[in-house]
């Protein structure tokens, strides 16, 4: 019988025994040891291709075509000394025209965000983008964004990048400016365009299928002259356009009573019209107007 006075004693365990050689550390022991390592191998990857781009590991592990844009861009001195400067870009051209938003962001070119610095937010960029809803258009905003962003800009090489996607990211244009328009270069999806053609520093993207930019007019065009300060091109521009659903390219020129100085497209009611500038857009009167799905005359 216990007496009432007396307390009770607590059993207490024995201390475990050490870990036998070779056996598995308890879990409180195990995540400690898995942040070194993870750590470790975080602090090797910078060294070996700096922080911004170890910041895009996850999804250039599982890239189709970015580690080898990552190759070609980092490498770009002794590719060149190798290869030639020719032969050093058109193979350049070739994989951004292949690449994804992501695997351009993790290049480093400026976004749609901020063109002058890389993706600071690869952690929100690199995530894959949701779905669109059913029936309705893919969502592309500027960054951050999951997917990356829709646009993006060398400001650093002399290259000069631009490479634009449509919203669903089917298709995409890339340039290569290279300091002047009868320098510049193009490729919509990987395709050359505009060879022999004056382009402009930029063009866009019509309803996901046709890319559009103005290039160099007629020569002899009677009201052909300088453009204003800042043009790329001079005052009387063409306009090309390129379907990416037929993969097909057309000039259009303008006649000589034509004043294109800033020749705009529009795809309304099965047509497709050019109208010289925004302001005859405005009040609907076009220079030219065709079907949408037949050949289009010049």
């Amino acid at each position: 019988m216990r007496l009432p006075w007396k307390t009770p004693r607590t059993r207490t365990s024995a201390p475990a025994p050490p870990a036998a050689a070779g056996a598995a550390p308890r879990a409180e022991e195990a995540e400690p040891a898995r942040d070194r390592e993870a750590e470790a191998a975080r602090r090797h990857l910078e060294e070996l291709w700096d922080e911004d781009v170890a910041d895009w590991q996850q999804w250039l592990a599982r890239s189709p075509e970015g580690v080898d844009l990552i190759l070609w861009w980092y490498r770009q001195r002794a590719l060149t000394a190798l290869v030639g400067p020719d032969r050093y870009r058109e193979r350049l051209a070739l994989l951004l025209s292949r690449a994804a938003p992501r695997d351009i962001a993790a290049m480093g070119l400026g976004c749609s965000r901020r063109v002058d610095r890389r993706c600071r937010t690869p952690e929100i960029c690199g995530q894959d983008p949701a779905p669109p809803p059913p029936g309705g258009p893919a969502f592309r905003g500027s960054g951050p964004v999951p997917g990356a962003c829709s646009r993006f800009t060398d400001c650093h090489t002399a290259h000069e990048i631009r490479v634009h996607f449509t919203d669903d990211d089917r298709h995409s244009t890339v340039l290569l400016l290279r300091g002047g328009p009868d320098e510049a270069r193009m490729w919509v999806d990987g395709v050359p365009v505009g060879e022999g053609r004056w382009l402009d520093n930029g063009g866009w993207w019509q309803d996901d299928r046709f890319y559009v930019i103005r290039v160099g007019g007629p020569a002899g065009h009677p009201k052909q002259g300088p453009g204003d300060i800042g043009d790329w091109l001079y005052r009387i521009v063409s306009l090309l356009v390129y379907d990416a659903e037929r993969a097909v390219a057309r000039v259009f020129d303008p006649g000589p009573d034509e004043e294109w100085t800033d020749p705009v497209l529009e795809v309304r009611d099965g047509l497709l019209r050019i109208y010289p500038t925004e302001e005859a857009r405005a009040a609907g009167t076009p220079d030219r107007e065709f079907p949408l799905d037949t050949p289009c005359p010049d």
